[in-house]
C-alpha cells in the first residue's frame, strides 16, 4: 500500500506542477500504475485493519446468553460459569462491549437550577496530611458546598466526619452566606442519612433552618456532580505546591483561593459568566437564617468519674473536679470544648484536632490537689477523738483490747473439734 506522504506528493506534482505520470514514477521510485491509482483515488490511503480473531470469540454465544438473563452479572462470575481458564482481561473487555446491549440505557438530562433552589454538599479528603500539633499529622475531611444556580463554592476543613462536626461546618458556610438554599443535597453519608433516612441530628438541623435535606439515590455520584467535580478541581488547582501549618491555616488559604480564583473563573455551563456575577440573584432567593442557631457540634452527657476527665472524639479533657459524681453536659465545636454542670461552665478548652491526647487545665489540677488534701485531713480526723478538755485521744482497734486482757479470740471454726464431735455422735 502506498504511503500517505507519497500519495500527497503524487497529487501535488501532477495537479499543481503538471509533472507527467512517467516522470513522477521515476522521481518517487514507484510503478506507473501506482501513480495512476493515487491520482484516481478520492480519499487518502487508509491503514485500517479488519477485525482480528480473539480467544473469546468461541465463547461469545455463552456470554450473550448469560447477559440476556442476568444483565449485571460480573465478568468474574461469567468466567466461572463458562469455565474460562485463559486471560481474564480479554474476557472483561468483551463483557464490557456486550453488556450495553442487554442493560437498558439510563440517560440524564442537563439540569437547570432556579436561584436559591439547591446546594450540593460533599466531603473531600485531601491526600495531604495536615499538622494538628505535637508533631502529629492527620488526613482531615473538608466539607464542600456548591450552589446550583450560581455555582458558587465554599469549603471548610472540619475535625471529623461525625454529625456534629459536619453540621457545624454547614452552619459556618451558610452563616457566611447569610442565607441558605431551600434544598441541601447529600449522598448517603453515614452521619447524614446512611440508611436512606435522615439522622436525628440532620433532621433537627434542617428543621431549625427551615430547609430540606435531600438524599441522593445509592451509588449515583452524578446526582450531585457539581460538587463532585469541584472536589477534583481542588486536587488539581488548589492543593499542589501548598504547605499548611494547621487546619486553621488550611481554611484561610482555601477561603482566599475560592474568592480569588474558583468563584471568579468563567464557566460555560452558566452562560460563559462567573459564579460571582450570579451570586447576588442566587442569594436573594435563598431562605433567611433563623434568629436562633441550630444545634451543632458533638454533644455528650456523662457522670463525671474520679479522674475528672471526659472523652470527646478520642481526646480527654479535664473538668472541674468539684463536679465528680454529678452529670456533666459536654459540647465540642470545631474551635472549643465546653462542659457545664447544672447550668454552670465547669470546663472550657480549645478543641484539639489530634487523637488520643490529654488536655488538662492547671486550675483543675490545683483544685483536685486541694480536694485530696482536704479528704486526707477528714480521714485523719475521723480516726481520732477528743476529751472534754480538748486533747486528742487515739481510737484503739478492738484487737488491741484482746491482746491487753490475754484473750485469743479466733472467729474461725476449729475443724478438728468439729470432726471429733461428729465422730462421737456416731
Amino acid at each position: 500500500m502506498i504511503a500517505l506522504e507519497d500519495w500527497a506528493e503524487i497529487r501535488r506534482l501532477h495537479r499543481a506542477e503538471g509533472v507527467p505520470i512517467k516522470e513522477i514514477a521515476r522521481r518517487l521510485g514507484l510503478a506507473r500504475n501506482t501513480v495512476r491509482s493515487a491520482l484516481r483515488a478520492e480519499a487518502p490511503p487508509s491503514r485500517e485493519r479488519g477485525p482480528r480473531g480473539s480467544l473469546v470469540d468461541e465463547v461469545e454465544p455463552q456470554i450473550r446468553a448469560l447477559l440476556a438473563e442476568f444483565p449485571r452479572m460480573p465478568a468474574t462470575v461469567i468466567a466461572e460459569r463458562i469455565g474460562w481458564t485463559k486471560s481474564l482481561t480479554i474476557l472483561k473487555d468483551r463483557v464490557r462491549e456486550l453488556r450495553p446491549l442487554f442493560v437498558p440505557p439510563d440517560p440524564t438530562d442537563r439540569v437547570e437550577y432556579d436561584p436559591g433552589e439547591v446546594a450540593q454538599c460533599d466531603l473531600w479528603f485531601p491526600p495531604q496530611p495536615i499538622p494538628v500539633g505535637g508533631g502529629a499529622e492527620r488526613i482531615l475531611p473538608v466539607l464542600a458546598m456548591t450552589c446550583g444556580y450560581s455555582r458558587v463554592t465554599d469549603a471548610v476543613m472540619i475535625p471529623s466526619r461525625k454529625a456534629g462536626d459536619i453540621l457545624a461546618g454547614m452552619w459556618e458556610i451558610v452563616a457566611g452566606w447569610g442565607a441558605c438554599p431551600r434544598t441541601l443535597v447529600w449522598d448517603r453519608e453515614a452521619a447524614i442519612g446512611g440508611t436512606g433516612k435522615l439522622t436525628t441530628e440532620a433532621a433537627s438541623f434542617a428543621g431549625t433552618i427551615g430547609v430540606r435535606i435531600r438524599l441522593a439515590p445509592p451509588r449515583d455520584p452524578e446526582f450531585k456532580g457539581l460538587v463532585e467535580r469541584r472536589n477534583g478541581f481542588f486536587e488539581t488547582s488548589f492543593l499542589p505546591g501548598r504547605v499548611f501549618t494547621s487546619p486553621f491555616d488550611f481554611n484561610v488559604q482555601i477561603s482566599d483561593w475560592l474568592v480569588q480564583r474558583a468563584n471568579t473563573r468563567v464557566l460555560r455551563a452558566i452562560g460563559s459568566t462567573t459564579p460571582t456575577a450570579r451570586w447576588a440573584a442566587d442569594r436573594a432567593a435563598m431562605v433567611a437564617l433563623p434568629p436562633v442557631a441550630p444545634a451543632i457540634g458533638l454533644t455528650h452527657r456523662v457522670r463525671l468519674g474520679r479522674d475528672y476527665y471526659v472523652r470527646i472524639d478520642g481526646n480527654d479533657y479535664s473538668v472541674d473536679p468539684r463536679c465528680i459524681g454529678r452529670f456533666v453536659d459536654v459540647l465540642a465545636t470545631p474551635a472549643r470544648m465546653v462542659a457545664s454542670c447544672a447550668g454552670q461552665v465547669v470546663a472550657d478548652h480549645d478543641r484539639d484536632w489530634g487523637h488520643a491526647r490529654t488536655i488538662t487545665d492547671p486550675e483543675h489540677q490545683a483544685t483536685a490537689r486541694l480536694l485530696r488534701q482536704d479528704l486526707a485531713a477528714r480521714r485523719r480526723q475521723a480516726s481520732t477523738r477528743s476529751h472534754a478538755d480538748g486533747h486528742v485521744v487515739a481510737i484503739r482497734a478492738l484487737p488491741d483490747y484482746d491482746a491487753l486482757f490475754g484473750v485469743d479470740f479466733d472467729p474461725r471454726p476449729n475443724l478438728e473439734a468439729v470432726q471429733e464431735s461428729a465422730a462421737g455422735g456416731k
